[in-house]
């Protein structure tokens, strides 16, 4: 079953009406990307949206899909696993990794390989910039096994989905502080 291609199957209704706030360059002929976002929240708060499970399963849940966050091992050799379901129940997602480095406030290195997806497993490199006390700067390399894998990646609503997270992510953490 090709749950991954579920989990997309709204490309339709992602629409890019405005700019979006998450930029990503992909240079052509390479195998990786730099996303990054700034944010009105203290580097505290951004990096708590990412090491705290309940937290992460509110932003990554969108009006398709419900987040549940089934292991999460928040330190250096732990790892993680989530799914997606839809209002059925139905799993249109499910994603796993190992995570390599978590400096709070500072650095998560981890993998990250999307189940009965062709496409691979894929390093992330996040780094949590302080700019001022109340604004934040996230900033992900991502490096893919292939400039094609990468670039299957981009031809699928991505760049409008993980700007609508992180939307939701800035909405959620700016309520709870």
């Amino acid at each position: 079953m090709e749950i991954w291609r579920n989990y997309y199957k709204h490309p339709n209704k992602i629409k890019n009406t405005m700019e979006l706030k998450t930029k990503i360059n992909a240079e052509n002929g390479k195998q990786d990307l730099t996303i990054t976002r700034e944010f009105d929240l203290p580097v505290e708060l951004l990096f708590k949206a990412h090491a705290e499970p309940e937290l992460i399963e509110q932003w990554m849940s969108n009006p398709y899909a419900t987040s549940k966050i089934l292991k999460f091992e928040a330190k250096k050799h732990g790892s993680y696993q989530q799914q997606s379901t839809d209002a059925n129940g139905n799993v249109v997602f499910k994603a796993n990794g190992a995570i390599h480095e978590f400096i709070p406030n500072k650095k998560i290195t981890r993998t990250f390989e999307m189940e009965n997806a062709p496409l691979g497993v894929q390093l992330e490199i996040y780094n949590f910039e302080k700019l001022t006390d109340n604004t934040s700067k996230l900033t992900t390399h991502v490096i893919y096994e292939s400039g094609a894998l990468r670039d299957q990646v981009l031809k699928m609503p991505f760049a409008q989905g993980l700007s609508m997270a992180h939307d939701r992510m800035q909405e959620i953490m700016t309520k709870s502080n």
